[in-house]
């Protein structure tokens, strides 16, 4: 395992929410929108896909929910676990998953040879990626 991160989601306010974040931590942000990725609906290109507050050792990402996504203060978060090769991440989605609910399926994407999202069975969220070269 590479890493184990928190991952908060915002509903349409994750750029302002970050930037905060970065001047109070005085990290390092990178930050992309569905527009930029050319994904999702023209209602979301202006909201944040991805962002990543780095600052030595310590990582916070975060993301904007689609338009018209459900969204509930509170339980905006989730746990992202970073793997080091398909098998591991396969291995860690399906013991996370045991009497939990799939949320998106382990599957390719164009950032990550392997990526998931399931909440588990005691309710927590969590997100499990390997991640393609750069």
């Amino acid at each position: 395992m590479k890493e184990i991160t928190t991952y908060l989601t915002f509903d349409g306010n994750c750029r302002e929410a970050m930037q905060f974040y970065a001047r109070c931590l005085n990290g390092d942000l990178f930050m992309q929108t569905f527009g930029e990725a050319k994904m999702g609906p023209e209602s979301s290109k202006d909201r944040i896909m991805h962002a990543r507050l780095a600052k030595g050792g310590a990582t916070l990402m975060a993301s904007d929910t689609m338009p018209d996504t459900p969204f509930q203060q509170g339980n905006n978060f989730s746990v992202s676990v970073g793997c080091t090769t398909v098998d591991e991440a396969e291995k860690v989605f399906a013991a996370l998953s045991e009497k939990g609910k799939v949320t998106m399926a382990l599957t390719e994407t164009f950032w990550a040879h392997r990526f998931g999202m399931l909440v588990d069975k005691f309710g927590i969220q969590w997100m499990v990626n390997l991640d393609k070269p750069h």
